[in-house]
């Protein structure tokens, strides 16, 4: 089960060059989206995050947010898809424009999607496949071109997308070197709160859907930042299918949903 990642304070951000970086001044110029007027989120506000994942219920859960007027931040990877593409290939570039459209924001999820292990010396990181694709060590002008690739290939399918100067590594595992070295080429590494772990990468066996919703109603609170994927391949039962009834208990608790700050959350 991934580590959810603490709130660290903001990042400086440093000189120096992902190729993002001029749309991402231009999100931190930004004012927010709009959001439902202070009195009506009596709850508190949540940000809810999406990693890509294999994308099988990705229609029906863009469908659950349109819906209901819900806005999150997609952090987008090129992962295989369940339809024997590529998540970030031109196949989904109509799915894409239409999230950009809608009024979504975007970061890095990184390009190849491989995690982060322990650092090999200064100024590197280990970056492997768990897939056996392969490792290697990047330095940090690697790693800032790894993390530009994803919200390149975005830019190119959505050219109006919303790009913030965040990042999220796979699992939510980071490293030492990693957080110092994205934080170089302008990026804020952002995780999300334990109680935001919905679980939808979790056995459903083990954690059936209705056990998942009624921990995350009974827990969940002001300021959390909530992660989900587009669809799970390991999940038997999609958490796609209980997400309207998730959206709909936060909303009527008096919850707001709001896309994440260009600072992070």
């Amino acid at each position: 089960m991934p580590v959810p990642s603490s709130r660290r304070g903001l990042l400086r951000v440093a000189l120096g060059g992902l190729a993002a970086l001029p749309a991402a001044s231009q999100a931190l110029a930004q004012p927010p989206l709009s959001r439902p007027a202070l009195a009506q989120c009596r709850a508190g506000t949540l940000y809810l995050t999406i990693d890509t994942g294999w994308g099988r219920e990705a229609e029906d859960i863009a469908a659950a947010m349109r819906a209901r007027d819900v806005r999150a931040t997609l952090f987008v990877a090129d992962e295989p898809d369940y339809r024997g593409g590529r998540t970030l290939g031109e196949g989904w570039a109509p799915f894409w424009r239409a999230r950009a459209a809608e009024g979504h924001a975007f970061a890095s999820h990184t390009f190849r999607h491989w995690y982060f292990g322990a650092d090999p010396g200064l100024g590197r990181v280990r970056y492997a496949s768990r897939r056996g694709e392969g490792a290697v060590v990047l330095d940090g002008a690697g790693l800032c071109a790894e993390l530009a690739r994803p919200v390149d290939a975005l830019r190119a399918m959505a050219p109006e997308a919303r790009i913030l100067p965040l990042w999220r590594a796979p699992g939510g595992r980071t490293s030492p070197n990693a957080l110092r070295l994205a934080a170089a080429c302008g990026l804020r590494h952002q995780g999300w709160t334990a109680n935001g772990f919905l679980g939808d990468e979790l056995d459903s066996a083990a954690h059936p859907n209705a056990a998942l919703l009624a921990r995350a109603l009974g827990a969940i609170r002001d300021g959390e930042v909530l992660v989900m994927h587009w669809g799970v391949r390991s999940r038997r039962e999609p958490y796609g299918l209980v997400f309207p009834a998730l959206l709909d208990g936060l909303l009527a608790k008096g919850f707001c949903f709001a896309t994440l700050p260009a600072q992070g959350a």
